[in-house]
């Protein structure tokens, strides 16, 4: 079978021959089920490894966990034919099988000659199940919704191709400084195409795979109704799940905005500790990001409220129901700086916060990497030369930072201010 490249997979396969876990965890139905058949092909198909030695099991499937919960030795033995060679062990859901991280490291010891490789939708269980007892013994990663360079991948490959060298080109002067040079965006038409499709329908893999707009919107609605209503609810053992579904409505209607506890805990007809509790859920779960504040003159700067965004765009507009274009829209200035955000953290850009003074002065992102400081503004505005807002120079006049970026609807371009070079580059390279 012919599956869309995701970039993680070329990162799992350096550590198939090692002999620690691999952990991938992610939200449901971001692909960790099709990872685990790409690396079956691969180890198949490349490695030569043979059919009868690679194991695929769902604990999704009720007689499967049942089996293997009763006696693991005895379920993994039955699929050992011979102890001197290598088995792959790949196991789907890893987080519906109680004490699975003690399971897990019975195995792990008994079994030297077996690599296991689990997923799991909810970070908290699992990385809190396995990470107490496989210390040093397992990798995790992270399998988000197809990012916006991996949705590019899906379409036309001359776009792709302009976009993997542009991209190259902003990522380096984020990283190390690298200049470039101003550049005329040639395919802007069919990157705003493209960007406003991301943006509305999300990164989900069966949304990308349809072309239909109902259909992606009935997709989107399914995630909602089982990934939220009932496998987060039923997981994590949510008791009140009529409170838990308006926090979440509310927190979509607020995307963006900084965090007001006491708002929230009256809207939702709640209290303190549990909208911290649900928050932490949600985060946990890959449903929502919370974004913390930078700062370091604790007079002046805010030091608590942090601003809440979603992991995927799509899902979030499908619980306002909305799925409007970013112009016809009072929210899409912050659908925008949502897929600003979402991109940041999978290229790992480093620590992300925002920067907002007691006066209002904002900038969107700062990105701080090693010892740089990077402040980093999203106007999606056709500019016709360099602008520059009254935060993002406030930032820069007090924090000196080398270099600053501003991602804009189409516009190259560059200026600078006392010795901080600052870019121009359309958002869609970020």
């Amino acid at each position: 079978m012919e599956y869309f490249h995701r970039n993680l997979s070329n990162e799992l396969i350096k550590w198939l021959d090692r002999r620690e876990v691999l952990a991938i965890k992610g939200p449901r139905q971001s692909g960790k089920t099709t990872i685990l058949h790409i690396i079956k092909d691969y180890l198949i198909n490349v490695k030569k490894v043979e059919k009868e030695d690679i194991v695929y099991i769902t604990f999704e499937d009720r007689d499967v966990l049942d089996a293997f919960s009763r006696d693991p030795k005895a379920y993994v033995r039955s699929y050992i034919a011979n102890k001197d060679k290598r088995f792959f062990f790949l196991i789907d859901e890893f987080h519906y099988l109680k004490e699975g991280g003690q399971r897990l490291k019975l195995l792990y010891d008994l079994y030297e000659n077996i690599k296991f490789i689990i997923t799991g939708s909810s970070s908290l269980e699992l990385t809190g199940s396995i990470a107490k007892y496989l210390v040093g013994r397992v990798f995790s990663f992270h399998l988000f919704q197809f990012s916006l360079s991996e949705f590019l991948e899906t379409k036309e490959k001359n776009i792709y191709n302009a976009y993997r060298e542009n991209a190259d080109i902003l990522k380096r002067f984020i990283e190390d400084g690298s200049d470039f040079d101003i550049k005329e965006e040639i395919f802007e038409r069919d990157f705003i195409r493209y960007f406003e499709e991301y943006i509305r329908f999300g990164g989900y893999p069966e949304v990308i795979k349809t072309d239909s707009i109902e259909a992606k919107q009935i997709i989107l609605k399914n995630i909602y109704d089982t990934y939220i209503m009932r496998d987060i609810v039923e997981l994590l053992r949510i008791g009140d799940a009529s409170a838990f579904r308006t926090i979440v409505a509310l927190l979509a209607n607020r995307l963006g905005d900084l965090l007001n506890y006491n708002n929230l805990t009256t809207d939702a007809k709640s209290y303190f500790r549990q909208i911290k509790h649900y928050l932490s859920v949600l985060e946990e779960t890959y449903v929502i990001r919370i974004l913390r504040p930078y700062f370091s003159n604790m007079s002046t700067e805010l030091k608590k409220n942090p601003k809440i965004y979603f992991v995927d765009t799509g899902l979030r507009n499908y619980i306002i129901k909305n799925f409007n274009e970013t112009g016809l829209r009072p929210d899409g200035g912050r659908l925008v700086e949502n897929v600003v955000l979402s991109e940041l953290y999978q290229k790992e850009s480093g620590t992300i916060k925002y920067w907002r003074t007691a006066a209002k002065a904002e900038v969107d992102f700062i990105l701080t990497n090693r010892e740089d400081v990077i402040p980093l503004e999203v106007k999606y505005s056709r500019l016709k030369s360099p602008e520059i807002s009254r935060g993002f120079r406030n930032f820069i006049n007090q924090y000196k930072p080398k270099r600053a970026v501003i991602l804009t609807k189409g516009f190259w371009g560059k200026t600078e201010i006392n010795g901080t070079r600052i870019r121009f580059a359309p958002v869609w390279y970020v």
